[in-house]
């Protein structure tokens, strides 16, 4: 497993990072033999929000750390202050509310990674710099970021923490996967342009990508006749999409892995700066990842071992 460094925090953060929104009550046993064999793969990051499964993911996930007493070795990275049915909600008290909500769901009394599920451009950047720094300053918080922000949202955020001596947002978590979304898969969703690619290039953002998959877009489940899936239709389906699923199939089968292996290499391959071999803690991208099989957890663990962008990832043109 490969690692990056995010300021604020005490450990690295696992470029694979396992997703949690599909963590019920119901089958608990389930989310904790997931977890067991992504932690087994040197995986410690865990992204989960307010609002997934209806509060139980972050229930379940607090259990778990509870029942094996891992809270120690868990980077946790939730999400507060979604829309509701009346509107935006990105104000100091919605994120204070929904923060205080989940870490009593995670029965922890700080998170790592804390980003807010979605913006509001009506709202000034600088409340909502200024809130979130406020949990910063009382060790509820240890890094802040934006899921579903625009490079230029974030770009307004950091210029005014950096003008008022407050700490910036220092991640960043909008949907990058090889297939690309023709439309937002939810409203307000953002997903990872050129511009948006090359702004975290210049700034040396982490981006955390949501989606990394394309919700599955790459199993081979999937096909042009096949629309079952009305959302990925929607989304994913395109001419050129199918053909990054067959050049991405041609490499695959080139190096001996698997079409999700190449889509997630192309993720961990975008142009920040890279793992070395020796896999010290480094900056850069990271997906998140929904694996559900505790059984293929290491598709996409130690199978992206080795890859680099002169393996053609990039240079190639497989997502051209």
């Amino acid at each position: 497993m490969e690692y990056i460094d995010i300021p604020g925090l005490r450990l690295p953060v696992s470029r694979l990072i396992k997703g949690t929104d599909y963590f019920y009550h119901h089958s608990y046993e389930l989310a904790a033999a997931n977890m067991d064999a992504f932690l087994a793969l040197g995986g410690n990051a865990v992204d989960s929000a307010h609002i997934y499964c209806g509060g139980q993911s972050e229930e379940v996930l607090g259990r778990y750390m509870e029942e094996r007493g891992n809270r120690d070795r868990i980077v946790i990275l939730t999400k507060g202050a979604h829309h509701d049915q009346n509107g935006p909600r990105v104000n100091k008290q919605a994120i204070a509310d929904d923060l205080k909500v989940s870490l009593e769901r995670l029965r922890t009394d700080h998170i790592e990674l804390y980003a807010l599920h979605r913006d509001d451009p009506d709202v000034p950047v600088g409340v909502i710099v200024e809130a979130l720094n406020a949990h910063i300053e009382s060790g509820a918080i240890g890094a802040i970021g934006g899921s579903n922000w625009t490079w230029q949202r974030l770009q307004e955020a950091n210029e005014y923490a950096a003008a008022h001596g407050l700490v910036g947002f220092t991640f960043s978590s909008p949907n990058l996967s090889l297939a690309k979304a023709k439309e937002p898969y939810w409203k307000d969703a953002v997903s990872a342009d050129q511009a948006t690619i090359d702004w975290h290039e210049k700034h040396q953002l982490p981006l955390l990508s949501w989606s990394s998959q394309a919700r599955g877009f790459f199993t081979g489940r999937f096909s042009p006749d096949d629309r079952s899936d009305a959302d990925l239709v929607r989304v994913f389906y395109s001419d050129d999409n199918w053909e990054r699923l067959a050049r991405a199939e041609r490499l695959a089968a080139d190096k001996g892995v698997t079409a999700i292996q190449i889509a997630l290499a192309y993720v961990l391959n975008q142009p920040f700066p890279r793992m070395r071999a020796h896999r010290r803690p480094q900056r850069g991208g990271a997906p998140l990842v929904r694996r559900s099989d505790a059984s293929r957890a290491d598709e996409g663990g130690d199978g992206l071992a080795g890859f680099e962008a002169g393996d053609g990832l990039t240079v190639w043109g497989i997502a051209h």
